[in-house]
C-alpha cells in the first residue's frame, strides 16, 4: 500500500528520516506547545485499524480460524498501554472500497489467494501450521476488530471514502499528535507526523517518526511538490506501469548527469530530480506537458487525492473539491433511512448495511479455503442465499410502478473466482406475507416490534421455527444454533462428526478464559478443519449483517467471535469427533454441558430432517501430514542436533476421573492397532523411529512414548516392534496404567531408569517404599521463554543432580508456532 518504494528508499538509503521517538515525550511536548490558556485535553493519536491488524494479532495460533479471546487480551493490553501514557485514542477502518482502487484491491486479492494455496499445501504436507512467512490474517478480523474497540469503550470510526484520506483529514482538522500506521502515503499528505506501527514497542512505548521534512530535504522537493513524487512512482490511484516510460526517461537522464550517483534509490532521486529541474507553476506543468493527455489527466487525479480541504495544488487542477459519495439507491429508500444507514456505519455500528443502500456494492477478502477440496463449498456461494434476503430486507424486490429493481454487485473472493467482474446478485423477498417494513424495523419501539425484529433475523436464515427458542437461549447461543443448522442445511458433505465439533466446542468456549484456552493441543492440523472453522467465522459476519439489517434484535456483543468461537478449540474437538470419541469427552465430562449439547444437536438434526437433509455419520480418517521430519522442525527451532523434547503438539493436558484421580484427559487418548503379528500396538500414524540415548544405546524418541509388554519369559521388556502396556503381574500387583507407563533408558551403569527429562514426584506404595505415582506422571516441554530462563539459572556441580517437576512449565504454550 501508499508509494511504491517509498518505504524501502527512506529505510535503507536515506536513513536519517526515520526519527527514533518516544511516545510520552512526544505527548508532553504536542500539549506544551498546544495548551491553551488553563484548559488542556489529551494528546490524540489517530490509528490507522487496517494497518494494525497485523501487530494486534500478535496470537500464535491463526490458522484454526482465530484465537478471538486471546484477540480481545491484545486489544486490550493495546488500548492499556496508551491510555496509561495519557494519550487518547481514535481509530479508523476501511469502509468502502472505492472503484478508482478496484484493480490494485483484485491484484492483491488474487495474490493472496496463491499464498492460501501455499498454506494449505503445507497443511496436507507437513500437518502442522506453517511459520509466519506463509501468515494469513484469521477471516473477518478487521470487521469484529471494530465491534472490539468499541467494546473497550474506544472512539472507532468507518469511513465513507479512502480511509488514508479520512484519517489525514481528521488528524489535521483535529490538531492531532500523530498518526499512527503502515502506509506511506501519509508521508504525502500535508498533515501531522506519521509513525510506524510496525516499529512499535509497547514496553518502551517507541517508535519510528517518518520526518517529512527531512525527505524533502534530502530530496530537494517542497512538501507541495511531494503528491506530484508519488504519483510518478505509483500508488493506489496511478498504477505503476502506467508511468513506467516517463520514469525509464528521467532514470536514463539522471544516470547521465550523476554518472557516478550509487544505483541504490537512484529511481526515487531521479524523479525528485525531474520535478525540481522542471518548474511547475500555476500555468501548468511544463515537464509533464509531453505526456499524452489520458496519462495528465491520470496525474491531475492521482494528485487531487491528496488534497485535504482548504488545501491547492500546484497547478490549476479542474476540480479540486474531494468526492463526495454518490447514494446509488436514492430512488428506491427515504432519506431518514439513508441517513441513518450513513451515521451507524461511520459509528461501525453495523456491517454490510451502507454498501448495499449506497454503492449497491458488498466485497469480501480471502478466506482460508483450500481450492482443491471439491467437497466442501466455498463461503461465498454457502451464505449466498442469506445475502440474498438481506438484499431484501433493505432493498424492494417488486419497485412500484413497475420499474425496475435495483441489484447488487459482489466482488466476493474464493478459489476460482478470477475476479474480472462482479456477480450481480437480486434481492430476494422472505417467506413471510409481504416486506417488513423498515421504517418500522430500524425505529419502532414497541413490544411488537422486538417480535417483528426477530422474526425477520430467523426469516433470513429460513429458521422461523426457532421463534420458540429464542426464549429460552441467550443471545450467543442462539446464533450458533442458527449458524450450524444453516451450515449443515446448505453444505452437502457435512457429516455428524461436524456438527458435534461446532456445537461442543461452541459450549465449551463460553465457560474458559483465553489463558485455559492456551493450553489446548492438538495432534496434527487437519485442512479440512481449517476451512470449516472459517466458514464457520464468515457465518458470523453475515449473522451480523443480518442482525444491523433487522434493526438488531440481538446486541452485537452476543454475535461476536470471542463468546462464540475459538480456532484451536474448534480443532481439538474436531479431531476427537472424527476419532469416535464419545459426548461426554467432547463436553470434558461436565453433565450440564452434555445436556446442553444434546439439546441443540436434537434441534440442529430436528430441523435437517423436516428439511429433508439427512445428515450421517461420517468419521473421518485424519493423518498428521505425508511426511513430517521432527528433527529438522526441532533444529530451525533451536534444538541442539539429536537433541529431541516432547513437542508442545503432543503434550496431552490431563483432568480428574470421576474418582477424582488424575489422569489424561479422555479426549486425547490415543488408539492402537494390531500390528502385522496380529497384537495390538500404537496407531501407525503415531509411530516413531528409535533414536540413540547419548550413552549410544537404542531407545525411543522422547517425544514419542511407547509401552511396555512382558516378554516370553515373562518379564518386563520392550517388544521389538512396539513397546506393549503392563498389566497385573501372576502376583496380582498392578503395573503402571498403560496410558501412563513411560519408556525406561539406561543409566550409565547398565540399570533401566527413567528417562532424565521425565521424572515424576513419587508417591510411598503400600509397603511403604517410595515408587512413581502412575496418576501424576506428566511429559514436559520447554517453551522458548522457559528454555531461555533455563539458560541464565545457575547450574548444580553435581553431574547426577536432577529436577523434579510437577507440570509443565513453559509459558509460551504453542511451540510451533512462529
Amino acid at each position: 500500500m501508499g508509494v511504491k518504494g517509498l518505504q524501502y528508499f527512506m529505510e535503507k538509503c536515506c536513513p536519517e528520516t526515520c526519527v527514533m521517538v518516544d511516545f510520552r515525550e512526544m505527548a508532553r511536548q504536542h500539549v506544551n506547545s498546544h495548551q491553551q490558556g488553563s484548559n488542556t485535553t489529551l494528546p490524540t493519536l489517530v490509528v490507522d485499524g487496517m494497518a494494525c491488524l497485523r501487530h494486534w494479532y500478535s496470537c500464535q495460533a491463526w490458522v484454526y480460524g482465530g484465537q478471538w479471546k486471546e484477540y480481545m487480551h491484545c486489544l486490550k493490553e493495546f488500548v492499556g498501554a496508551f491510555m496509561t501514557a495519557g494519550i487518547r485514542l481514535v481509530f479508523f477502518f476501511d469502509g468502502v472500497v472505492e472503484e478508482e482502487k478496484r484493480v490494485e484491491w483484485v491484484n492483491r486479492r488474487l495474490k493472496v489467494n496463491e499464498e492460501v494455496a501455499r498454506v494449505f499445501h503445507y497443511l496436507k504436507y507437513h500437518g502442522q501450521q506453517p511459520g509466519r512467512e506463509l501468515f494469513c490474517l484469521p477471516s473477518g478480523l478487521a470487521t469484529f476488530s471494530r465491534f472490539a474497540l468499541k467494546s473497550l469503550g474506544q472512539e472507532t470510526w468507518c469511513s465513507v471514502r479512502e480511509a488514508d484520506y479520512e484519517i489525514a483529514s481528521f488528524a489535521l482538522r483535529h490538531n492531532c499528535m500523530g498518526i499512527l500506521g503502515q502506509d506511506t502515503d501519509f508521508i504525502i499528505y500535508d498533515s501531522v507526523p506519521y509513525l510506524s506501527v510496525a516499529q512499535l514497542r509497547l514496553d518502551t512505548m517507541t517508535t519510528v517518526l517518518f520526518s517529512t521534512d527531512k525527505l524533502c530535504h534530502a530530496l530537494q522537493l517542497q512538501k507541495s511538490e511531494l503528491p506530484l513524487l508519488a504519483c510518478l512512482l505509483g500508488n493506489d490511484v496511478v498504477p505503476e506501469q502506467r508511468m513506467q516510460r516517463l520514469r525509464s526517461d528521467v532514470l536514463a537522464a539522471y544516470r547521465r548527469k550523476h554518472p557516478q550517483s550509487p544505483p541504490q534509490g537512484e529511481k526515487i532521486y531521479a524523479v525528485a530530480d525531474f520535478i525540481s529541474s522542471n518548474k511547475l507553476s500555476r500555468e501548468g506543468a511544463h515537464g509533464v506537458s509531453c505526456l499524452p493527455l489520458t496519462d495528465r489527466e491520470v496525474l491531475e487525479k492521482g494528485v487531487q487525492y491528496y488534497l485535504l480541504p482548504g488545501q491547492q495544488p500546484l497547478w490549476d487542477i479542474s476540480d479540486t473539491s474531494p468526492r463526495s459519495p454518490v447514494c446509488l439507491m436514492k430512488s428506491y429508500l427515504s432519506p431518514d433511512i439513508l441517513q441513518a444507514a450513513k451515521e451507524k456505519h461511520m459509528r461501525a455500528e453495523c456491517f454490510m448495511v451502507y454498501s448495499v443502500l449506497y454503492d449497491g456494492v458488498v466485497e469480501c477478502s480471502n478466506t482460508l479455503e483450500d481450492r482443491e477440496d471439491a467437497e466442501l463449498t466455498p463461503q461465498a456461494i454457502v451464505y449466498q442465499p442469506c445475502r440474498e434476503r438481506i438484499y431484501g430486507i433493505l432493498l424492494p424486490t417488486n419497485p412500484d410502478g413497475g420499474g425496475r429493481a435495483p441489484t447488487v454487485r459482489e466482488w466476493f473472493v474464493f478459489p476460482g473466482n478470477p475476479l474480472k467482474d462482479p456477480k450481480v446478485v437480486s434481492p430476494l423477498p422472505l417467506n413471510h406475507s409481504g416486506k417488513p417494513d423498515l421504517k418500522r424495523l430500524w425505529f419502532g419501539k414497541d413490544s411488537e416490534t422486538k417480535c417483528l425484529r426477530i422474526s425477520t433475523f430467523l426469516a433470513v436464515f429460513e429458521l422461523d421455527e426457532f421463534s420458540v427458542e429464542h426464549d429460552c437461549l441467550d443471545g450467543s447461543l442462539m446464533a450458533v444454533l442458527c449458524l450450524v443448522t444453516y451450515i449443515a442445511m446448505q453444505v452437502g458433505h457435512l457429516s455428524l462428526e461436524d456438527i458435534d465439533a461446532y456445537l461442543s466446542q461452541a459450549i465449551c468456549v463460553r465457560y474458559k478464559s483465553y489463558t485455559e484456552l492456551l493450553h489446548t493441543r492438538v495432534s496434527h492440523v487437519e485442512p479440512r478443519a481449517v476451512q470449516l472453522g472459517s466458514l464457520f467465522v464468515r457465518g458470523l459476519t453475515h449473522l451480523v449483517a443480518a442482525n444491523s439489517a433487522c434493526g438488531c434484535p440481538f446486541p452485537m456483543e452476543q454475535l461476536m467471535p470471542w463468546n462464540t468461537f475459538d480456532g484451536l478449540l474448534f480443532h481439538s474437538k474436531y479431531l476427537l469427533a472424527h476419532s469416535g470419541r464419545p459426548q461426554e469427552e467432547l463436553l470434558e465430562g461436565n453433565a450440564s454441558w452434555v445436556s446442553l449439547f444434546r439439546f441443540l444437536r436434537e434441534l440442529v438434526l430436528g430441523i435437517c430432517s423436516r428439511r429433508g437433509q439427512s445428515i450421517q455419520s461420517r468419521p473421518r480418517i485424519t493423518h498428521p501430514g505425508k511426511h513430517v521430519d521432527h528433527s529438522e522442525q526441532w533444529r530451525q527451532r533451536g534444538a541442539p542436533s539429536g537433541q529431541h523434547g516432547l513437542s508442545p503438539q503432543h503434550y496431552r493436558p490431563q483432568t480428574r476421573s470421576q474418582s477424582g484421580q488424575h489422569g489424561p484427559s479422555p479426549q486425547h487418548y490415543r488408539p492402537q492397532t494390531r500390528s502385522p503379528s496380529g497384537q495390538h500396538g500404537p496407531s501407525p500414524q503415531h509411530y516413531r523411529p528409535q533414536t540413540r540415548s547419548p550413552s549410544g544405546q537404542h531407545g525411543p524418541s522422547p517425544q514419542h512414548y511407547r509401552p511396555q509388554t512382558r516378554s516370553p519369559s515373562g518379564q518386563h521388556g520392550p517388544s521389538p516392534q512396539h513397546y506393549r502396556p503392563q498389566t497385573r503381574s501372576p502376583s496380582g500387583q498392578h503395573g503402571p496404567s498403560p496410558q501412563h507407563y513411560r519408556p525406561q533408558t539406561r543409566s550409565p551403569s547398565g540399570q533401566h531408569c527413567p528417562s532424565p527429562q521425565h521424572y515424576r514426584p513419587q508417591t510411598r506404595s503400600p509397603s511403604g517404599q517410595h515408587c512413581p505415582s502412575p496418576q501424576h506422571y506428566r511429559p514436559q516441554s520447554r517453551g522458548p521463554r522457559a528454555q531461555a530462563h533455563e539458560h541464565n539459572r545457575p547450574r548444580s556441580t553435581c553431574p547426577n543432580r536432577r529436577r523434579y517437576h510437577l507440570a509443565p512449565r513453559w509459558q509460551n504454550p504453542h511451540l510451533d508456532f512462529p
